[in-house]
């Protein structure tokens, strides 16, 4: 008996899609595979299509060598993992999913905000501790401040920046934003927030949360001399890609308590080694930083929505015929 052709490799687990309702349609033909199994280079000799996960270790270059691709569907937004000479190289098309997890994004930036700007976790550890009563006289000693009326500083003003400009203007606070590329800026105006020099904006803002890809251009783009020009009552939101902030820079700034908190969901090194040096910190530090592991942009309705339309794509192509929607190469 012949088996059933593979039209497609998909390199996360099926139980992934099951979870949010989100199967591949009956017209494909799906390979399970974990990124590390040694089958999968000879299996993309027949398959049309290969579905990986925005996050993760890069694929080597030669994966895509002599295979019979059609497709590479990302099941997010970052493309980083993808070696573009390999692709182009070999005519194969690239697509992501712009904009699927904006929502769990912003959510996540003005959640995790209020979390550090309050000190709430922060409280949750102390009073555990049985330092209930002297915790809360530090507190409104120190004269917390919230998310009413507070500067919100966007780096990089995309589809994302985007969406979390518009979540703090409903949670009423004021935005300024970094992005000379933008081309969002017309609906930033309509917002009434303000376009600012980075300078600018990390010196003013109470909340400097970052939106922008991992390119050579913005590696290490916030280090030691951006975070001295922070507030030391501000907080910063690394959301975006690791790399883009000097760890071992924003854990020297953090120890010294020149920033009031970070929030970090994405590391140089996913994930992180014991060596990282933000897991270094002590004393009171340890509780500015807030950890959460690459999990920003997932939610069950992001996820849905992400796969489902991963899989449209993939059909659209392999099935019908057309050109990828969200073609990035």
């Amino acid at each position: 008996m012949t088996a059933m052709p593979i039209d497609v490799v998909c390199l996360r687990p099926e139980a992934d899609f099951a979870r949010v309702d989100a199967m591949p349609p009956a017209s494909l033909s799906v390979r399970y595979c974990a990124p590390s199994d040694p089958a999968v280079p000879s299996y993309l000799k027949t398959a049309r299509g290969l579905v990986i996960p925005a996050v993760g270790p890069k694929l080597p270059a030669g994966l895509f060598a002599d295979t019979a691709l059609a497709l590479v569907q990302v099941t997010g937004a970052g493309v980083d993992r993808i070696d573009p000479a390999a692709v182009k190289a070999s005519n194969i098309p690239v697509a992501n999913i712009p904009g699927g997890s904006n929502n769990a994004i912003a959510e996540y930036v003005m959640t995790t905000a209020s979390l550090l700007l309050r000190r709430l976790s922060w409280a949750d550890a102390e009073i555990k501790a049985g330092r209930y009563s002297e915790w809360r006289a530090r507190m409104i000693a120190d004269n917390l401040g919230g998310l009413e009326k507070a500067l919100i500083g966007i780096v990089g003003l995309g589809v994302i920046g985007l969406a979390v400009a518009r979540q703090a203007v409903r949670a009423g606070c004021r935005v300024c934003y970094y992005d000379p590329a933008s081309p969002n800026a017309a609906a930033a105006a309509e917002l009434q927030a303000r376009s600012v020099g980075l300078d600018e904006l990390l010196s003013s803002a109470d909340v400097v949360s970052l939106h922008v890809p991992l390119l050579p251009a913005t590696t290490g783009l916030i280090g030691a001399r951006e975070l001295a020009r922070m507030k030391p009552a501000a907080v910063l939101i690394q959301a975006s890609r690791g790399g883009i902030v000097d760890e071992a820079a924003l854990a020297a700034a953090l120890q010294a308590g020149g920033l009031a908190g970070a929030a970090v969901d994405v590391y140089a090194t996913e994930p992180p080694g014991a060596d990282n040096p933000l897991l270094g910190l002590t004393g009171e530090a340890r509780n500015r930083v807030l950890f959460t592991p690459h999990i920003g942009g997932v939610t069950r309705q992001a996820s849905t929505f992400l796969f489902r339309t991963a899989w449209q794509n993939v059909a659209r192509v392999l099935v019908d015929g057309l050109e990828p929607l969200y073609r990035v190469y």
